[in-house]
C-alpha cells in the first residue's frame, strides 16, 4: 500500500510539474498560424522599441519599459515568431530614489541587445541620466549592476558594435526634449570592455532635411560596410532608414527601405535585423496602435547590391511595405507554438513575469507564499495630496494583449482595524483610467465604478456608480473590445451571473506606453493602519 501511495504521489507531483512547465498559449492572441505561416502582429501586445539577438540557435528579445519594474523585459525564442517572457535584466531602476515614486515616460529608453565574447549585453538611454549597459552570461539568471557607460542628458537610443579589430564604438541619438537637438545620430569610441564612452564623439548623419527626427539607432557590419538601421518622421508615421558607409564614421549612403505604403501597417519604426543560422535575414519592428501599445512586427529581408530588402514592394516604388502575413523562417525544426504569459493563477512561487509594478517596488507591497494559491497585496497609504491612481507607486500592471480581450478576477477585501479607508480592484491604467474596486465603511461593502478623466493632470476621480455587496469579496470583470479599446466593466458575488456597472469606458495609452491593466491594492492617508486584499486569479479570455 505504502508503495502503491508513494506511485501515486510521485505520478501527481509529475503531473502538476509538467502543467507548471507546458508552454502558455494564449486564448486572445497566436501569431502562428500553426500552417508554416505566422501572421503579424507576431506579438500583440507593448513591447515598445523591440531588439532581438541571436546566439547560437537562441533568440533574445528586449524591449523599452520606461518607468515600470521590473524593467528590461527578456524573451526568448527558438523560432523567432513563438515567443516566452523568460526574465527581467533590470530588477529596480537606477537611480533607485529617483524611481521610487512613479516616472511616467521615463526610465528605459529602446535599449539594443548583442551577444560579444561570451555575453549578452543590453545597452539603453535614460534621456535625464545617460547611456547604461547590463551583461550577462545567463540570460534566464542574475543579470550584472548597470554601469553609466555615458553620462549627460538627451542620450538616447544607443547600440554597440564591437569591429573585427576589437574596437568597440556606441552610436546613439539625441531626444529634443533634455539635449535641445535631435535628428542627429553619433558615434563614440567606448573601451574595449563596452563600458565607458572614451572620446567626445562625432556625428555622422543629420536628419534635419530629409529624415526628421531620425533615431532607434541599431549599428551593424556586413560585407566591409558599416550600417545603421534608424526610423525617422514620427512613431506612427515614420519609414525606416538605412545608412552604410566603408569607413565608421562616414560619409553614409542613406536608402528608404520600409514604409506604411499602401498597407495598414502605420510607422513601421525602429526595430532589428537578425538572421538565421542558415543565413536567412529577417526584421523586427514595431507599429504603433495607440491604446494597444507599440506592437511587434516581423519582415522577411533579403539582400540586393549590400542593401536590405524589407517586406514586400505592393506599391513597385523600390521600397519595402509590412506583410500581414508570411512563411515562417526555416530554422531547421518547428517548435510548439508559445506566447508570452497573460493569466496568473497565483499559484507560483511569485507573481508573473507579465506583472510590472509603477515604480521601484517595495517587499512589503505583496505576499504570495508557497502553498497560498492567492496573491496578498497590502493596503499601502497612497502619497500625501494626491488627487487620483496617476502618481500611486504600488499599481501592479501588464500589457494588453490583444484587441479584443476578458479580464477576470475575484478579490476579498480585508479592512483589518480600519473602519474605513481601504480600496482594492482592477484597473485600466493610462492618462485616463478606470476602475472596478471594492470599498469598506460603516455601513458595510460597496463596489464602485470610478474613472479619472486626463488623470495625468492630476484630476480627481469621479464616481460612475456605486452598489452594496452582501460580503467581502466580489468577481470583477472587464472586457476590452476593437477598434477603440472600449472596455465595460462587470461584477458578480457568485462568480456566475455577472453584471454590468457604471458607463463604457475608452482605454487611452499611457506616457510612450500602450494602455494597462492590473490590480491596486490601497489605503488614505487617514486610515488606522493595516489592511489587505487577496486576488485569487487574474485570467485573460476571449
Amino acid at each position: 500500500m505504502k508503495r502503491v501511495l508513494f506511485l501515486i504521489l510521485i505520478f501527481t507531483n509529475t503531473l502538476l510539474w509538467a502543467q507548471s512547465n507546458k508552454p502558455y498559449v494564449s486564448e486572445v492572441w497566436i501569431a502562428d498560424n500553426g500552417n508554416g505561416f505566422y501572421k503579424n502582429p507576431i506579438i500583440y501586445a507593448d513591447y515598445s522599441d523591440p531588439d532581438v539577438v541571436r546566439v547560437a540557435d537562441d533568440f533574445y528579445m528586449t524591449a523599452s519599459s520606461f518607468n515600470a519594474t521590473p524593467g528590461l523585459p527578456i524573451l526568448h525564442s527558438n523560432d523567432m515568431v513563438n515567443w516566452k517572457l523568460i526574465n527581467h535584466a533590470l530588477p529596480q531602476q537606477v537611480p533607485l530614489d529617483n524611481f521610487k515614486i512613479p516616472q511616467h515616460g521615463n526610465g528605459v529608453w529602446a535599449p539594443a541587445i548583442r551577444f560579444h565574447k561570451g555575453e549578452i549585453y543590453i545597452y539603453w538611454g535614460d534621456p535625464d541620466f545617460g547611456i547604461y549597459m547590463v551583461k550577462t552570461k545567463d540570460p534566464y539568471g542574475k543579470w550584472d549592476e548597470p554601469i553609466l557607460v555615458m553620462q549627460g542628458k538627451g542620450l538616447i537610443d544607443p547600440c554597440p558594435l564591437w569591429d573585427d579589430n576589437g574596437e568597440a564604438y556606441l552610436v546613439h541619438a539625441y531626444a529634443g526634449s533634455r539635449a535641445g537637438v535631435k535628428s542627429l545620430l553619433t558615434v563614440n569610441r567606448m573601451n574595449a570592455e563596452g563600458t565607458k564612452v572614451i572620446d567626445a564623439g562625432t556625428h555622422v548623419y543629420d536628419g534635419h532635411e530629409k529624415d526628421d527626427t531620425i533615431e532607434g539607432s541599431k549599428f551593424y557590419k556586413r560585407n566591409g560596410y558599416y550600417y545603421i538601421f534608424a526610423p525617422a518622421g514620427g512613431v506612427s508615421t515614420g519609414w525606416q532608414v538605412v545608412l552604410r558607409s566603408k569607413n565608421i564614421y562616414g560619409p553614409y549612403e542613406r536608402k528608404v527601405v520600409l514604409e506604411q505604403g499602401s498597407t495598414k501597417i502605420n510607422g513601421p519604426h525602429q526595430g532589428a535585423w537578425v538572421d538565421t543560422s542558415n543565413g536567412e535575414s529577417w526584421f523586427y519592428h514595431f507599429q504603433d496602435v495607440q491604446a494597444y501599445g507599440r506592437i511587434v512586427h516581423l519582415q522577411p529581408m533579403s539582400w540586393k547590391n549590400d542593401w536590405p530588402i524589407m517586406g514586400e514592394d505592393f506599391d513597385k516604388n523600390d521600397i519595402g511595405e509590412p506583410v500581414q502575413t508570411h512563411k515562417k523562417p526555416n530554422i531547421g525544426k518547428t517548435y510548439p507554438i508559445v506566447t508570452p504569459s497573460e493569466t496568473d493563477n497565483f499559484d507560483g512561487f511569485n507573481i508573473g513575469l507579465q506583472w510590472q509594478w509603477n515604480a521601484n517596488s517595495e517587499v512589503i507591497w505583496h505576499a504570495k507564499l508557497p502553498g497560498n494559491n492567492y496573491l496578498r497585496l497590502f493596503s499601502i497609504k497612497i502619497p500625501e495630496a494626491t488627487p487620483n491612481l496617476w502618481m500611486v507607486p504600488n499599481l501592479l500592471l501588464q500589457k494588453f494583449p490583444a484587441t479584443n480581450f476578458t479580464a477576470t478576477t475575484k478579490i476579498a477585501l480585508y479592512p483589518e482595524e480600519a473602519e474605513s479607508g481601504k480600496t482594492a480592484g482592477l484597473i485600466i491604467m493610462g492618462m485616463d483610467y478606470a476602475t472596478l474596486s471594492i470599498t469598506h465603511n460603516e455601513n458595510g461593502y460597496f463596489i464602485k465604478q470610478n474613472e479619472a478623466i486626463n488623470a495625468i493632470d492630476g484630476v480627481d476621480e469621479s464616481i460612475n456608480e456605486e452598489i452594496k455587496l452582501n460580503s467581502n469579496s466580489a468577481y470583477f470583470k472587464v472586457e476590452v473590445s476593437a477598434p477603440n479599446a472600449m472596455c465595460q466593466f462587470l461584477y458578480s458575488e457568485n462568480g456566475r451571473v455577472f453584471k454590468k456597472i457604471g458607463k463604457a469606458f475608452k482605454a487611452k495609452e499611457g506616457k510612450w506606453i500602450g494602455a494597462k491593466i492590473g490590480l491596486f491594492s490601497i489605503s488614505t492617508q487617514e486610515a488606522k493602519r493595516g489592511g489587505y486584499a487577496d486576488i485569487d486569479y487574474f485570467k485573460i479570455t476571449k
